[in-house]
């Protein structure tokens, strides 16, 4: 089992002593270690921490030393879970609780006694995540899931302090399940939006975990209850709504982007629709501390600037004090394949990437200069825990303030690399849309600047030959220049990307690749 026992001061004291550079973290394991859990706590309450990140395959309770094993169905399930409590201390029965990756790679319950309680906990939990309607009837019969609990829910923010973006709103909320649809209003001077899962158990978790949280320290308290639309019609995608099942909408200008029966819902007065600003959605990383707000691994409180945030600058609201460190630690690469290049493509698509250095001894690490600290956290945030060239990629802050260039003449294999006046930033323009068309890696690529002479077989041919797999593809109808292509994984389009942006079509005209926000 894992050692929970805390080292002795003189041992911690040369630890500090060996740490002379970056430390590396924990190798990620399916597998993660909670400690200090209370003596009276469920096996579902346990199951329940894991729940929002994907499915739970196995538990181990040690209650005479407060200890349990959760093991997750993949790592990138597992890592997404570290991601979120990393930074914020969950809590169990108002207790808090320590989560870290176990050093085992699976648990082996099968001889145990005492795991009946466990393995019904489990096959509850399974038969919820599938939408079995028999195990949602019974949970209806216990009071768990009561009639009106729709997919649809409404949200309040309260003590608005700083914006609170429908981006803001759909990270957040993501974490819980597939989020289908959001209208942002405003009514009796309240910040309200309705948000529409694809599950309403979903719904439900998100409920039962958000509700009374504050997005950032201190304010913006988000109030969530269940909606009485049982779903959301939706006219126009902008930053006040948004059909991420549907590209095709249109912007509508500054059109009130609900239908009639939102605002028959909820009452038409006071309802003014005010724009707030897309680039505060990238400051949370989704942790939720009793009595704090959503954190950035890595940076102790909320990330801060002492301006609002514009458009066309990317800019993280928070309370006080400004990270300084722009450069990344990322390990758990393929060292077979992996290179600077690479590294400088796929970073590129979250901030400016002006250095990488693979490391000489340890060709797995490599170290990310970005152009700014915020960019540094957006990129954590979207590509620590991605499958990579068959591994989990971890991206941290580094303890290096900046990427020390080889010195003349030295040969350093090319591993280091300056790219700080390359042509290919996509941020250093100001107010480029670029800055509002950042999202998550998914298996939906965005593909644009394509001459007029490229077919669809053409690409689609392309990123097969580069090893993916099209499941479909369909060019814009109002512009021939754009694409999406649907590929087999999301890892798929992470290889993609990294081998096809900037791929000359010849009649220079060069592809441009990024991540879309939905699905073909």
């Amino acid at each position: 089992m894992d050692n929970s026992t805390p080292a002795t001061g003189m041992h911690q004291e040369n630890e500090k002593k060996k740490l002379k550079g970056d430390r590396l973290p924990c190798s990620p394991s399916r597998v993660l270690h909670i400690c200090h859990i209370p003596n009276d706590v469920t096996e579902a309450e346990v199951i329940s921490l894991g729940l929002p990140f994907g499915k739970v395959t196995n538990l181990l309770m040690l209650k005479g030393k407060r200890q349990a094993f959760l093991e997750m169905a993949s790592e990138e399930a597992a890592v997404s879970m570290m991601n979120y409590y990393t930074p914020a201390t969950p809590y169990l029965h108002r207790q808090p609780v320590y989560i870290q990756y176990s050093n085992h790679r699976e648990l082996k319950t099968d001889n145990l006694p005492n795991q009946a309680r466990t393995r019904a906990a489990l096959r509850a939990v399974n038969a919820m995540q599938l939408g079995n309607m028999g195990m949602a009837n019974a949970l209806a019969v216990e009071g768990r899931l009561l009639p009106g609990q729709s997919s649809v829910l409404r949200i309040i923010v309260e003590n608005l302090f700083y914006p609170v973006s429908l981006e803001v709103l759909y990270q957040i909320f993501s974490k819980f399940g597939s989020v289908l649809k959001i209208i942002t209003f405003t009514k009796n001077n309240q910040f309200q939006a309705l948000l529409q899962y694809a599950d309403p158990m979903d719904a439900r978790y998100a409920k039962l975990s958000l509700d009374g949280q504050s997005v950032y320290t201190g304010c913006c308290t988000l109030r969530v209850d269940f909606s009485k639309l049982n779903s959301l019609k939706i006219r126009y995608n902008n930053d006040k709504s948004r059909d991420f099942t549907r590209c095709d909408l249109p912007s509508g200008n500054q059109h009130p982007p609900s239908e009639p029966s939102v605002l028959a819902a909820y009452g038409t007065q006071n309802i003014i629709f005010p724009s707030y600003a897309g680039a505060a959605g990238f400051a949370s990383s989704m942790g939720f501390p009793q009595g704090a707000g959503l954190s950035v691994p890595g940076v102790p409180g909320a990330v801060a600037v002492n301006t609002p945030a514009m458009s066309g600058h990317m800019t993280v609201p928070g309370v006080t004090g400004i990270p300084v460190n722009s450069v990344l630690l990322v390990s758990n690469l393929n060292s077979e394949v992996i290179t600077p290049d690479g590294l400088f493509i796929l970073f590129g698509v979250y901030g400016d990437v002006h250095r990488v250095k693979i490391m000489f001894k340890k060709k797995g690490n490599a170290l990310v200069q970005m152009a700014d600290a915020v960019q540094a956290q957006i990129a954590i945030t979207y590509l620590n825990g991605q499958r990579l060239y068959g591994k989990v990629l971890c991206a941290t802050l580094s303890k290096h303030q900046t990427i020390q260039l080889p010195r003349a003449g030295q040969d350093n294999h090319d591993l280091t690399k300056d790219y700080s006046n390359s042509p290919l930033h996509r941020f250093k323009k100001p107010g480029s849309k670029n800055f509002h068309n950042i999202f998550p890696p998914s298996a939906t690529l965005h593909l644009s600047n394509i001459p007029p002479s490229v077919t669809d077989h053409d690409l689609t041919n392309l990123f097969a030959k580069a090893g993916s797999t099209v499941k479909a593809f369909r060019f814009f109808q109002k512009d021939c220049k754009m694409a999406l292509i649907q590929l087999g994984c999301v890892e798929e389009a992470l290889h993609a990307l990294i081998e096809l942006h900037n791929y000359d079509l010849g009649e220079n005209h060069r592809l441009r690749v990024s991540f879309s926000k939905c699905t073909i």
